[in-house]
């Protein structure tokens, strides 16, 4: 039974964290099973002074291309599953990508992360479709000159290979689980061990990576206290977490709601695990009305700003907010400042992803 905020316990876990000693499992399942109030707001307190000793008052903003909607897999929390025949899927072309992209980069974002299901269209042919998207990405780098995150899915060791060599950044392939039962359940037909061993691989090749868990969905803080474990084991340069939001025409609906508190107190103790690195605050869970809170839960990104009137959508939440104009820069620009938070520069981002990527072994 988790006591009052008074609690010594409390106290050594946060001064252990701000002296950045490493948390034991126990410590992290201690801070996530936390209800009292008073206690979850030092967390979130201990949680902003480690962002400010590493990023100051600055936050890095994302852009988000989902160009493919089409799947070939069949998570059972996901609407682009590839059973699912209920909506109009899109497949944008090279000249609809990079009109997009230039339109998030003349907003100011610092990154530019393309998405996609994944697509059969692109693993066809032993992965011969890659050609296509390989020379849109590298057309995007060139036309750009931006930091990019690619979330092809698991794509082979050559593709890349193929993705560092025209200048991608990072590869987003998350687990949403390290809990191999729950995996199963989730990711259907899917191997763990492959999907973890490509990142493991870009790295090795000098990719970025991002590892991202999803909660609400019958996870316990045991499981997420071990998926935090696997994130420092692998050395996930960013690390996120989002909350499970049920969707029509897939086996989790409905599905229980999981309050909101329970993702901000992961990005808590996230940061207090891993104050230097980058956490996402996502727009595509509840839009612009959620920002400010996650933000106070020490996340130092804004993911998913999407344009208006560029007919994309998001992951969670497909549409929320996207054609209102509130997943832009200008929008998001005043909750920053409701939290005494700025906008950082390109070059400090770019700054930021050229000293990690000095850190990492490639080949």
């Amino acid at each position: 039974m988790v006591r009052g905020a008074t609690d010594q316990r409390l106290d050594d876990i946060l001064n252990k964290a701000l002296k950045e000693t490493p948390l034991t499992k126990e410590d992290l399942i201690y801070l996530l099973s936390l209800t009292d109030p008073a206690g979850i707001n030092l967390v979130f307190q201990t949680a902003r002074t480690l962002r400010e000793r590493y990023f100051g008052n600055k936050v890095f903003l994302y852009g988000f291309v989902y160009f493919s909607t089409y799947c070939r897999n069949n998570c059972a929390f996901c609407m682009y599953r590839r059973s699912n025949r209920n909506f109009k899927r899109y497949r944008k072309t090279e000249a609809e990508i990079l009109d997009t992209a230039n339109r998030l980069v003349e907003s100011g974002v610092h990154l530019l992360d393309l998405t996609m299901g994944e697509d059969p269209a692109y693993f066809s042919n032993n992965c011969e479709g890659f050609e296509k998207l390989i020379r849109t990405v590298e057309n995007i780098k060139k036309a750009t000159e931006m930091p990019l995150m690619i979330s092809p899915g698991v794509v082979s060791e050559e593709i890349l290979r193929e993705f560092k060599k025209i200048g991608v950044d990072w590869y987003a392939c998350y687990q949403e689980t390290h809990n191999l039962d729950l995996f199963n359940n989730l990711r259907l037909d899917q191997s763990y061990d492959t999907r973890m061993e490509k990142k493991i691989f870009a790295h090795k090749v000098g990719l970025l990576i991002e590892e991202g868990i999803m909660t609400g969905v019958g996870d316990t803080a045991e499981d997420i206290a071990h998926s935090l474990e696997v994130m420092n084991e692998i050395g996930a340069e960013q690390v996120r977490v989002m909350s499970f939001v049920s969707q029509e025409w897939t086996p989790m609906y409905p599905w229980p709601v999981v309050p909101r508190l329970r993702e901000l107190l992961i990005i808590a103790v996230m940061r207090l695990c891993f104050p230097n690195r980058l956490i996402p605050a996502s727009l595509d869970v509840d839009g612009l009305s959620g920002l400010r809170q996650r933000l106070n839960a020490g996340a130092n990104i804004v993911t998913s700003i999407i344009p208006p009137g560029a007919g994309l959508a998001g992951v969670s939440q497909s549409s929320l907010d996207i054609e209102e104009g509130k997943r832009t820069v200008s929008s998001i620009i005043p909750v920053l400042e409701e939290c005494n938070l700025t906008t950082a520069s390109r070059d400090d981002y770019s700054a930021w992803v050229t000293d990690k990527q000095n850190g990492i072994f490639a080949w």
